[in-house]
């Protein structure tokens, strides 16, 4: 479906790094209109801006011209857009002491805000750097609950509905718990890669063992003359081998 909307400006000549240019200005608007307390029309700027967040990707697959600078810079400015949008409505949080939102039961809502929003953004850049560390490193990490897409869902929908208090902390707690599941991820994975020539290790040794008993077995000869010892000289520990 995506991909059938971007072809005529794909045709235009338009280029997957315009897209994501088009967005961080998008997020710059949208963080300029969050701040001055218009928090619906944010919410819809939000989902708009967002939406470049999938065009970029797809014009650049319509138009074979992925290339690594462009995923690099895709990356980067996503973390401008949503940290400008964050700091747009921690400026309308400052300006508004006496801040109510629907359905929270606490006092102090303006200092409930500001602290999520701190703590949302820390978050946010946990989510993608444990992401682009891992990948730096050869892991694929595309595990956890928040992703980009789904931040930018829950933060609109706040808006749009006048609980932005809520949503702002969904997006403190799941973003911390969506980083805590990539660097859990990424740690069974290299886990995996130490212990696997261990378990590789013993069933080769086992097999090697069988043939010799079983050569032993052939050659009576041979068979009194040889006794099973243990070793523990690796790379042979733990297991029991003929001199």
């Amino acid at each position: 479906m995506v991909t059938l909307l971007i072809q005529p400006l794909a045709r235009s000549g338009v280029t997957p790094n315009m897209l994501t240019g088009i967005g961080l200005l998008l997020s710059m608007v949208t963080a300029l209109v969050i701040a001055q307390g218009y928090l619906v029309a944010g919410g819809v700027l939000v989902l708009f801006a967002g939406v470049f967040d999938m065009f970029d990707g797809a014009m650049a697959r319509v138009r074979n011209a992925a290339t690594t600078f462009g995923a690099f810079l895709d990356s980067t400015l996503d973390r401008y857009s949503e940290s400008m949008i964050l700091f747009g409505l921690l400026y309308y949080a400052l300006q508004h002491p006496g801040l109510q939102d629907s359905f929270w039961p606490f006092p102090n809502a303006q200092s409930w805000m500001i602290v999520f929003i701190f703590i949302a953004a820390v978050g946010s850049i946990m989510v993608s750097y444990a992401k682009a560390r891992a990948e730096g490193l050869g892991i694929e990490c595309k595990t956890g609950l928040l992703a980009r897409p789904e931040r930018v869902i829950i933060l609109a929908f706040g808006l749009l509905t006048h609980t932005g208090i809520w949503a702002v902390a969904l997006l403190a707690v799941f973003s911390h718990v969506t980083a805590v599941e990539r660097i859990v991820s990424v740690w069974r994975k290299t886990r995996q890669a130490v212990d696997m020539p261990e378990y590789a290790f013993p069933s080769q040794q086992d097999t090697s063992t069988g043939n010799r008993h079983r050569t032993v077995e052939m050659d009576d000869t041979r068979e009194s003359d040889v006794r099973p010892v243990h070793t523990s000289v690796p790379p042979l520990g733990g297991g029991m081998h003929q001199e």
